[in-house]
């Protein structure tokens, strides 16, 4: 059965990934990965059919085997790395929207803690649409993604949907932040609004340091913050 306008709607994510995930066509430096977080199974598998079969520049659309450990099915697109590329994941979007009743999407590019408005002129600027250009950004240390900001922990996964960070350890259950501002530290806890509190937060930051690992974790008001060289993260417990 064909898919028709709103159909998926409150199905799809309005936040995507690009070049978050390695390609199964190719080498990365070559093939842009884009990838869409989707409530179900059966939903997942018409928007990758619906992708694969509409549009005669992607390589591949496919599915997650399994659900992720916050209960969504991630839908995987790969497209040629060219000059273009920005344009054909607009006109892309385009029919993802209209499926999914989505008025604006925005995207995170390699896993960054910030997601931008999806326009061509962002996608332009941020997707390298050469592959010098995405060898140069994918060998530079980055602890803006989240993927390399935890190289120091003990978790088994890390994802992000929307703006909640879900961290998860095997055997244990999964810890859900709300994601709240990340950045150079001394500017990023200068703009906290709370109370800095030591005692009354002890359990709760032991508890932390045991689950993820060994970072600088602190606490102002209802908002963790998380410390790795000179960057810090701010979230708030969900």
């Amino acid at each position: 059965m064909s898919l028709r306008e709103g159909d998926l709607k409150d199905l799809i994510s309005e936040v995507f990934e690009v070049d978050g995930f390695q390609s199964k066509m190719g080498d990365d430096k070559n093939i842009i990965t884009v990838s869409f977080n989707v409530e179900g199974r059966d939903p997942a598998n018409d928007l990758a059919n619906f992708l694969e079969k509409g549009y005669d520049f992607i390589l591949d659309a496919d599915v997650t085997s399994g659900e992720q450990s916050n209960g969504k099915y991630k839908v995987f697109v790969e497209l040629e790395r060219q000059r273009n590329a920005a344009g054909s994941i607009m006109e892309m979007l385009d029919g993802i929207s209209k499926l999914g009743a989505i008025d604006q999407f925005r995207f995170r590019y390699y896993k960054n803690f910030h997601s931008k408005d999806a326009t061509l002129e962002e996608l332009t600027n941020s997707v390298p649409q050469d592959p010098d250009g995405y060898v140069i950004l994918a060998n530079e240390s980055n602890l803006s993604n989240f993927k390399n900001f935890f190289n120091k922990s003990f978790v088994d996964d890390i994802d992000m949907i929307n703006e909640t960070l879900s961290i998860k350890r095997k055997w244990a259950d999964p810890l859900v932040f709300e994601f709240i501002d990340f950045g150079d530290t001394l500017k990023t806890i200068d703009n906290i609004d709370g109370r800095f509190d030591i005692m009354e937060s002890y359990p709760e930051i032991l508890f932390l340091t045991k689950y993820i690992g060994d970072y600088n974790i602190s606490k102002y008001g209802d908002k963790l913050v998380f410390e790795n060289e000179n960057k810090a993260l701010v979230l708030k417990r969900i």
